[in-house]
């Protein structure tokens, strides 16, 4: 204890006296899935480096990520990441401000190899350590290419979340609705698998739609009611008992048609909830966060109905989207603000809501 003690002390003492100082470089380090990331950003939006270490190729025999296969080759890749951050930008451990990383949600072993090496790092090089949650840094992304103030309503559509959440002061935020089953870029993920489009679902499914009829299926919308919440389990169950009856009919499938009328079906839901969460909070900006804020279809009339609502939309650029480490920097950023450290204790969760972070 008396070591642990030891760190907090003399990173407080040198954070004192750092903290008037300008640049903020900010070490970020993101490892919650299936992508090995490390960047350097300063200023919380400047970005001196990022390095990605993709595991696509490596998933996409098993049809999606394989938890222990992940955390392998995050244990295998990391130091070399983040060595190659720190060459990019020219960095020395003695120019950065702080240490960031991923702590939660995501899958547990992945996440303990990012967590492990920021704490290492942190204590090593008496630098103070930051958590981040996952859906602050999607939700954060935005900042590299523009500026949010609160009050803003953020959707976040990735592989494992779907999220209204409301944010009116940085770093502290409102969780109005979320998924009761599938996520929308599961559910993405599921279908595409059953289609045989292969993995990740989302860029398949939507260059597939691209020559669908949208119109030509019937499928559900679920829980187009009152609430913030969503449902996508039975749009998926729908898909695979369209498919299952043309495979026993002998009939074939119009996979582009397929395609089409899912991702219909997912965009309608998802804009009719957020333009509900708009006129109910009468907040004046909306932010587009997750690896599902990729999809043209999505981006596209997410624009559309903004403009309509007359509402600020700020959407990230494609690389942005998916899971990079510059976005942790991006969160980190406000913590480091406000002075909010993490103690060596920090350790990883697999389920985090973002209104506990």
């Amino acid at each position: 204890m008396a070591f642990h003690l030891s760190y907090r002390e003399r990173v407080t003492r040198l954070t004192k006296l750092d903290r008037t100082k300008r640049p903020v470089d900010i070490l970020a380090i993101e490892s919650s899935c299936d992508e090995t990331a490390a960047a350097i950003i300063r200023d919380g939006q400047t970005v001196l480096s990022s390095v990605i270490a993709s595991q696509i190729e490596t998933h996409q025999r098993y049809g999606g990520v394989v938890p222990e296969v992940a955390s392998r080759a995050h244990v295998e890749e990391i130091i070399a990441v983040i060595d190659e951050a720190m060459l990019k930008a020219q960095a020395t451990w003695e120019s950065l401000s702080a240490i960031a990383v991923t702590y939660a949600p995501g899958l547990i072993g992945a996440l303990f190899v990012g967590v492990t090496a920021a704490k290492s790092l942190a204590l090593a090089h008496d630098l103070p350590l930051i958590g981040v949650h996952h859906l602050a840094g999607h939700l954060y992304a935005s900042m590299i290419d523009d500026t949010i103030e609160p009050a803003f309503l953020a959707l976040i559509v990735s592989g494992g979340h779907t999220e209204l959440v409301l944010c009116e002061e940085h770093g502290r935020f409102e969780r109005l609705g979320h998924t009761r089953d599938d996520a929308a870029g599961e559910a993405f993920d599921k279908v595409a698998r059953a289609m045989g489009l292969g993995y990740p679902g989302g860029p398949a499914i939507a260059k597939a739609a691209l020559q669908g009829d949208e119109t030509s299926i019937a499928l559900p919308r679920a829980m187009l009611d009152d609430s913030y919440d969503f449902s996508f389990s039975g749009l998926k169950s729908a898909v695979l008992l369209h498919l299952d009856k043309a495979k026993k009919a002998s009939r074939p499938v119009a996979i582009a048609d397929v395609a089409a009328s899912f991702q219909r079906a997912v965009v309608d839901v998802l804009l009719a909830k957020t333009a509900l969460a708009i006129q109910r909070t009468g907040v004046k900006t909306l932010v587009l966060a997750g690896g599902v804020a990729a999809n043209s279809t999505l981006r596209a009339e997410l624009l559309q109905l903004c403009e309509e609502l007359g509402v600020r939309a700020v959407i990230p650029p494609l690389w942005l989207c998916t899971d990079n480490a510059t976005m942790i920097g991006a969160a980190a950023y406000f913590r480091y603000q406000k002075g909010e450290f993490d103690d060596l204790d920090l350790t990883a969760k697999a389920n985090l809501p973002i209104d506990q972070w």
